[in-house]
């Protein structure tokens, strides 16, 4: 894995062993931030599920504002720190090493995240709908006006049109893997 572009750009990232953690491809993160490009600078970045960190800290090699990474499996833990301090990237993240529902139960609202991804593990379908039906929910008032959601996910498994408050505004698929597109309604339409 590489990271594709901004300040460390064209770095080579680790990514933990095993099938346990499944980091986004280079080619489908390298999709997902031309979409993204105009709202990354200065941004409040959410990276739930975080495993490696590389979509965290593509944002943060993008001029993203801070970046919370969200992760409790230690083998991840442990390569994402490692990405970081490999980068020498010393400011403007979090790491929390704990479960996502646990985090998002522990936000309060005005947070003001202007992006969040989420990529669980592909067979825990389960956190799709927990994740996305909290960030829809209860845990709305974490968002900033006009942000997105974006869930990736199997492209065979549909995820919902709406969960709570978040309408999908678009969807993108490549290879195996979708990108479902989120945000607070009225819905705001991704180019």
């Amino acid at each position: 894995m590489r990271i594709i572009a901004g300040l460390y750009r064209s770095r080579t990232l680790a990514a933990p062993a095993g099938l346990a953690t499944r980091p986004t491809s280079d080619r489908l993160r390298e999709t997902l931030f031309n979409v993204l490009a105009p709202r990354i600078e200065g941004a409040a970045f959410l990276d739930l599920y975080a495993g490696s960190g590389a979509v965290g800290i593509e944002a943060l090699s993008r001029g993203a504002a801070r970046v919370e990474f969200v992760e409790r499996a230690p083998a991840a833990l442990s390569v994402l720190s490692a990405n970081l301090a490999k980068l020498g990237v010393t400011a403007g993240f979090r790491i929390h090493n704990r479960s996502v529902g646990g985090f998002l139960r522990l936000l309060k609202a005005g947070m003001g995240f202007d992006v969040v991804f989420l990529d669980p593990p592909y067979d825990a379908g389960r956190e799709y709908a927990a994740t996305l039906g909290a960030l829809g929910g209860d845990s709305v008032g974490v968002l900033a006006s006009g942000a997105l959601v974006i869930a990736e996910h199997r492209r065979k498994e549909r995820l919902e049109e709406r969960y709570g408050a978040l309408e999908r505004t678009r969807l993108l698929e490549q290879g195996d893997a979708a990108l479902s597109f989120y945000a607070v309604g009225p819905v705001l339409r991704t180019n």
